[in-house]
């Protein structure tokens, strides 16, 4: 519920992460030297920057939050590729991605993440790593490929807004000049939501956000407070794509991987670990 508020509040208002200084080289015959990141070319001719660096299985996939570039990952990469192949990317419109034409909706996102990796050569299995909003495009690739995922992590990923405010429904809007993705938020949440369902009995850890008091009386708006004040239950809706699903709960504020880095690898980094007894 509280994703797309973050959207408008933060990513749209310009917070999001520097992109990186050079594309790189063109990478479209299925090799894997992205080691340095590179534009990788999709099916309709557009080009996707990506970064893939380390070795072994599962492949870790870290996907931004909502207007994010790969440089959001920064902090973790290093160390998540010290132990296991890790790949991030610019999604469309973002960093050094070209644009793609709006409305774009959860089909377009997931496809994107689907001909990238095929055009890149990465192979799964993969353990889908989603920051707030990206977490309902590892959400929906998940589904549409439940044999190639072998685990998940949530950081802070919230269940739809259904109640939002005139400003964050203008905010979010595709054809907002600000929303540089183009992308139907409030639908994607709601499209990636309805479509949860269990895709196997594989490792997957939630973190979630708890609010204080003071955090849910700094707020105006009422719908957002109501949202913020469940934060915790609504999560617990991803733990239906996993009997072993579990979750996490911190008071760090909703941008975890700034506030406590460490504990977001150690949480990528378990999930790793335990798909690898499988």
């Amino acid at each position: 519920m509280f994703g797309a508020l973050v959207v408008a509040a933060s990513a749209l208002a310009g917070c999001s992460q520097p992109a990186d200084p050079s594309p790189g080289p063109s990478i479209g015959d299925g090799t894997r030297d992205l080691a340095t990141g590179g534009q990788v070319v999709l099916p309709d001719g557009r080009a996707i920057y990506a970064r893939c660096s380390g070795t072994g299985s599962p492949t870790v996939v870290l996907e931004s939050g909502d207007g994010d570039s790969t440089g959001s990952y920064g902090f973790a990469e290093p160390d998540l590729a010290s132990v296991t192949r890790t790949c991030v990317y610019d999604r469309a419109g973002l960093g050094d991605s070209d644009p793609a034409p709006g409305p774009r909706q959860l089909g377009d996102l997931v496809g994107d993440l689907e001909d990238w990796l095929d055009a890149a050569g990465e192979t799964g299995p993969f353990v889908l790593v989603g920051t707030s909003g990206g977490g309902y495009i590892t959400a929906g690739y998940a589904v549409a490929h439940p044999d190639e995922v072998a685990g998940m992590v949530f950081v802070e990923t919230g269940a739809p807004f259904l109640d939002p405010p005139q400003e964050v429904i203008d905010e979010t809007r595709p054809d907002n000049p600000e929303n540089l993705e183009q992308r139907d938020f409030l639908q994607v949440e709601k499209d990636a939501w309805a479509a949860r369902r269990q895709i196997g009995d594989i490792p997957v850890t939630v973190i979630s956000h708890h609010y204080s008091t003071d955090e849910i009386a700094a707020e105006p708006d009422a719908s957002a407070q109501r949202g913020m004040m469940a934060n915790i239950d609504e999560q617990k809706g991803w733990l239906v794509l996993s009997p072993r699903a579990e979750q996490i709960v911190v008071t760090t504020g909703h941008a975890v991987e700034e506030a406590d880095p460490q504990l977001v690898i150690d949480a990528i980094l378990g999930v790793v670990s335990a798909a690898r007894t499988e």
